[in-house]
């Protein structure tokens, strides 16, 4: 049998889709469909071709190296304990303010997404620590669950990141430039972030209550500098090691995540339990993470492989192109897709099948490819945050106390959701936002 392009198009997608509903492993959902695929397509023989693409082009990138040191940097740094430490200075220190928790909560979480970079870490350890004190405290549950799963969703955004190291390996983009370009609209984003809860917080007062006065009387001022000395400047150190380091050319990405999994090391040494079992744990956890990460990237190829062969992407090459609007409303509709797809796929997914479609009609049609990947990289915040499958919602869920229900998380992701449509929309109508930083700091 031999589809036509159009027909295997609808074919693929639609067994994507309905593989993902039956609840199958995205990656061997990706594979499997691309074996189908092809023998409705281009035929058998291409699976030949794929298979020397994925050992020979995909799996030969020396820049993926930087993921599993990367992942393993996040784990030893979550393992070390110290962003329970570093959660209860920001939380002293924000005491007296309406809506300090969840302020703390929001700033914590850009600390933690500029050093572990895994959104699952990040969600559920706040969730954990943060989520019952604001509760306590008379918290409006959906700004508390809300404030946690977006600000949670920023370690694949602010670098160092293992999805922007997976984009840049995709994409023509540098990873020092792809660091430098989502730097700002990741902190822009934690702005937000803050400034929402700041202004909901201030009209409406009983959304968050500053903690009680004697709680906060109970540690000195000079306690509390110790308090952030202690446990505020280390993260802070590994960020400015790892970005330092790729910033000024001292080190490539993979380099930097080397060094980056040194100076976790060494918290992991000072401020966690430096049991060999946990070492262990954090290794083999690690490990999982990646196998998980490469597995989807030898589906992905596999399935755009069978794709383009099939004539799949001259299809969505013309439909975007034919989009009213020219230039304009063929980027909203590719980003538009990109949202969708959050609906239904992970970032990993959404990235390995898009990018290969999408970013040769972006340099056709003369669109800087640097803005484009890190307004995807923006978009795929929604990805974590949008059911049916957001995976924060489940993430919070697992660790949530007794009367927060689903529907409640669904109604908290609404504004964040607002949000980060508003930093699209900033950032398209400027883009220095993105481009700036990497025009200064290197060579594009």
């Amino acid at each position: 049998m031999n589809l036509s392009p159009e027909m295997l198009t609808l074919v693929m997608f639609g067994g994507l889709l309905v593989g993902l509903f039956m609840g199958h492993p995205l990656a061997f959902v990706l594979g499997g469909v691309a074996v189908v695929g092809a023998y409705l397509g281009p035929g058998e023989r291409v699976l030949g071709t794929i298979i020397n693409n994925i050992y020979g082009n995909a799996m030969d990138n020396y820049v993926l190296v930087a993921i599993p040191l990367f992942v393993l940097m996040a784990r030893f740094l979550n393992d070390s304990g110290v962003t329970e430490k570093m959660f209860e200075a920001m939380r002293l220190l924000l005491a007296n303010l309406r809506g300090g928790l969840a302020l703390t909560v929001v700033i914590v979480s850009v600390l933690l997404a500029a050093t572990t970079g895994i959104v699952g870490a990040s969600i559920a350890v706040m969730g954990m620590i943060a989520l019952a004190p604001m509760l306590k405290y008379g918290y409006n549950k959906e700004l508390s669950t809300g404030v946690i799963m977006a600000s949670g969703c920023l370690g694949i955004l602010i670098p160092p990141s293992i999805m922007l190291i997976l984009m840049a390996s995709y994409s023509p983009v540098s990873v020092g430039a792809l660091f430098a370009g989502a730097l700002v609209p990741g902190l822009l984003l934690g702005a937000m972030y803050a400034l929402y809860v700041l202004v909901i917080c201030l009209v409406k007062p009983a959304y968050g209550p500053p903690v009680p006065a004697e709680e906060r009387a109970n540690v000195s001022t000079g306690e509390l500098l110790a308090m952030l000395a202690k446990y505020v400047l280390p993260p802070m150190t590994l960020i400015l090691g790892v970005l330092g380091a790729l910033f000024t050319g001292i080190a490539t990405a993979t380099e930097a995540s080397a060094i980056g999994v040194g100076i976790a090391f060494l918290l992991f040494l000072i401020f966690g339990d430096r049991k060999l079992t946990t070492c262990f744990r954090t290794l083999i956890d690690a490990s999982k993470t990646t196998a998980m990460v490469m597995l989807v990237l030898v589906g992905a190829t596999a399935f755009t492989g069978v794709f383009s062969r099939g004539g799949g992407m001259t299809v969505i090459s013309e439909l975007v192109m034919a989009m009213p609007g020219g230039t304009t409303g063929a980027l909203i509709l590719m980003l538009f897709l990109v949202f969708l797809l959050g609906m239904f796929l992970d970032w990993t997914g959404i990235v390995l099948l898009s990018f290969p479609i999408m970013l040769p009609i972006v340099a056709d049609m003369g669109v800087d490819v640097l803005w484009f990947v890190v307004m995807v990289a923006v978009v795929l915040q929604t990805s974590f945050l949008t059911p049916p499958f957001g995976y924060a919602l489940f993430y919070l869920k697992g660790v949530a106390p007794k009367g927060v229900e689903i529907i409640d998380l669904y109604k908290a992701v609404i504004p964040f959701c607002a949000l980060i449509v508003l930093a699209c929309l900033l950032m398209a109508f400027f883009p220095v936002l993105i481009t700036g930083l990497p025009s200064l700091l290197m060579d594009r």
